[in-house]
């Protein structure tokens, strides 16, 4: 992941990089990753992520049915 700083705007390229980070998930991962998770956690977890995801694929279908 390379972020290039133009006219030392650090603050604006700062801005960039956590953009790119969360859109490739890697904040998450890192929050996720910073202690460790039971196996039984993690399985829920999934479970959980699964579900919204599921529901999330659901509301878009339905709306695309109606248009």
């Amino acid at each position: 992941m390379i972020v290039t700083v133009y006219q030392n705007q650090v603050e604006k390229a700062l801005k960039v990089l956590k953009r790119q980070m969360t859109k490739e998930g890697l904040l998450k991962e890192l929050k996720r990753r910073r202690f460790y998770e039971k196996p039984s956690v993690k399985k829920k977890r999934k479970q959980k992520e699964a579900k919204k995801k599921r529901k999330a694929a659901l509301r878009r279908m339905r709306s695309h049915n109606r248009l």
